[in-house]
């Protein structure tokens, strides 16, 4: 159990958590262990959202939030936290103003500030359950690192398309992110939700999910995900759970550990709350070789436009498109270069610039010598040359 010095309920607070106090886990003492309690979101999106709401419907005395980002319209379909009328605003207004009206018995501390390896440890260590509700790979092997080095749990939760994850890592004698999987994968290689998508209504399960682990780790009751690893096929509509030992060889949690401080991991084709400011809209940084888009549309003007390949999904297709372009999907790119003439210039282009960069390297390995990346991707392309294009 999370040591906590409870505080006393208010008759206002004995009312509003009166289905609490009835149940016999919970009672007085575990809603004065939720007012006393300190939880850490970092982020503020989709499965931020539902843990946040719940947690402070819970009664969790203090709810700090990471995040830099701002409400989107196409944040809408699942980050139920915010509506309409916040569209423009921060996510951390937007945020605090609902969970504020939820509960007003929580104290909201907002951090504004991007969550890296430099303020991690500081962050953390200053709440005694951490709700990770980030959606990239560098920032939860940051979070997960942090944890462990602060002694702090992690209540985890990811989502892709139509499946989810949750597990509770870094407790006390449980494995951690590193012991499923030691090291992060090569930039791009997994599809972002915003490249590949996710059904609304999923983050709302996982996050709630997150929110029930994080509420049994602070009142010390039931059994938490610690050591099992919990797969949700929303299509199936599947629970499935696997055990989940500590590696004895983890390089952060490990009994020799190599991993003593923070570092950070590059991934440039993600976005994550409280990581990144417009990435959506910036894209990967150019690289030696890449085209813009504006050096694209002088070359479509004058007649010399190069083959362009669209490597993104039909869906993401059917959107928006650059004029001319071919679609060949990353997945299928292996057996349809015969469709492709390696004496000719290619320009690969995706949503922002991350799958296409993936997919040029293997073309130049593939023979392709004069194969070129479009920095920015398609939105760089809408926000630069055709802003008529809608934007996802």
């Amino acid at each position: 159990m999370i040591e906590i010095v409870t505080a006393d309920l208010t008759r206002d607070e004995v009312l509003r958590y009166s289905r609490h106090l009835t149940l016999p886990e919970v009672g007085v003492g575990g809603q004065q262990r939720l007012k006393a309690a300190r939880v850490l979101c970092i982020g503020a999106g989709g499965l931020g959202s539902p843990a946040a709401m719940y947690l402070a419907a819970a009664g969790v005395g203090t709810i700090g939030i990471v995040d830099v980002d701002v409400v989107e319209v196409s944040n809408l379909q699942r980050q139920i936290i915010h509506g309409t009328s916040d569209v423009g605003r921060s996510k951390l207004a937007s945020a605090s103003d609902r969970l504020r009206e939820i509960n007003p018995h929580t104290r909201i501390e907002a951090h504004d500030v991007m969550f890296g390896e430099r303020n991690a440890l500081d962050l953390v260590s200053a709440y005694d359950v951490i709700v990770d509700g980030t959606d990239n790979f560098p920032t939860r092997y940051l979070v997960n690192d942090a944890c462990v080095l602060a002694g702090r749990p992690n209540a985890y939760g990811s989502i892709a398309r139509f499946e989810g994850q949750a597990s509770v890592f870094a407790a006390p004698h449980g494995p951690c992110y590193r012991c499923l999987h030691p090291q992060p994968p090569p930039p791009g290689l997994i599809p972002s939700c915003a490249e590949g998508g996710v059904l609304g209504v999923l983050p709302g399960i996982i996050g709630t999910i997150q929110a029930t682990e994080a509420l049994k780790l602070i009142l010390g009751i039931g059994e938490p995900l610690v050591g099992r690893f919990l797969l949700y096929d929303a299509l199936g509509m599947q629970f499935r759970v696997i055990r989940l030992p500590k590696d004895p060889e983890c390089p952060v949690c490990g009994i020799h550990p190599t991993i003593l401080e923070l570092r950070a991991y590059a991934d440039v084709d993600r976005c994550a709350p409280g990581t990144q400011r417009n990435v959506m809209t910036s894209g990967a940084p150019p690289s030696e070789g890449d085209m813009t888009v504006t050096e694209l549309k002088a070359r479509m003007d004058r007649g010399d436009a190069p083959t362009i390949v669209d490597v993104r999904e039909p869906g993401e297709f059917e959107i928006c498109r650059i004029p001319g372009a071919v679609l060949i999907p990353l997945s299928q790119l292996p057996s349809r270069l015969g469709e492709l003439d390696p004496a000719q210039e290619v320009v690969l282009q995706c949503k922002v610039g991350g799958r296409s960069a993936n997919a040029t390297a293997y073309l130049k390995r593939a023979g392709f010598a004069r194969a070129r990346n479009l920095t920015g991707g398609i939105l760089a392309w809408i926000d630069q040359v055709d802003p008529s294009q809608p934007k996802y």
